[in-house]
């Protein structure tokens, strides 16, 4: 009976101690953990300031030659050493824009079918075509608009718009000019299309991890 007193006793008087033990045990490896998530968000900023100094040094000869009217200028002549990035600038911000317009309701739309509309077996194989579609390569993509969807914008799409809307005030000039089926709209919708299962994976993600209490109530209100 007094010995196994004494084992009650002193494995209560050890207790605390395992538990002081196993606190910080948990404390250090939380630490440990903080500091480990801590590092890769810094080398993450460290990458984009490498990134962005790597495009300073490479543009650098180009503003030393041609000066910062490089950036405005849509002058393009390499016999006369004439080169300007305005071209190459619009056309990137207008073919952003323009896939920007069309996948961001797309995507958000499929995503919102697929987490709340969609029959439920269906769910789980749209959503890995769909992740499918995100690991094409872009140059694919690139390919495909160039030897299979320009010749459908040159033949029908851009004879119907300039058609309709060639004479349309204040925005009848974007769709002037023979069909030759490039352009930043053809661009615009091959960009859009490489984006748009990105949109919608990272959307439909999103919304699942929203709570079902949560997406009832909004859906009640």
């Amino acid at each position: 009976m007094t010995a196994t007193a004494l084992q009650g006793s002193s494995g209560a008087q050890s207790s605390p101690i395992d538990r002081s033990r196993a606190l910080g045990r948990l404390k250090l490896s939380d630490n440990g953990f903080r500091l480990l998530t801590f590092g890769a968000a810094v080398l993450v900023l460290v990458l984009l300031l490498g990134v962005m100094v790597s495009l300073f040094l490479g543009a650098l000869p180009a503003f030393r030659e041609f000066g910062i009217g490089f950036l405005f200028s849509d002058a393009w002549s390499p016999p006369k050493e004439q080169f300007g990035a305005a071209t190459a600038i619009y056309g990137t911000l207008v073919t952003s824009l323009i896939a920007m317009l069309i996948a961001v309701p797309v995507g958000l739309g499929i995503a919102v079918f697929l987490t709340e509309l969609c029959w439920l077996p269906l769910r789980r194989p749209i959503g890995i075509a769909i992740e499918l579609l995100a690991g094409i390569p872009s140059i694919i993509y690139g390919i495909w608009g160039v030897y299979y969807f320009r010749p459908v914008m040159q033949s029908y799409i851009q004879p119907f718009l300039i058609d309709t809307l060639g004479n349309v005030p204040v925005i009848g000039f974007l769709f002037q000019g023979p069909p030759f089926g490039y352009g930043v709209l053809t661009a615009g919708l091959v960009l859009a299309l490489m984006i748009l299962p990105f949109i919608t994976a990272v959307s439909r993600d999103v919304f699942e991890t929203v709570p079902a209490v949560l997406r009832g109530g909004g859906s009640a209100g």
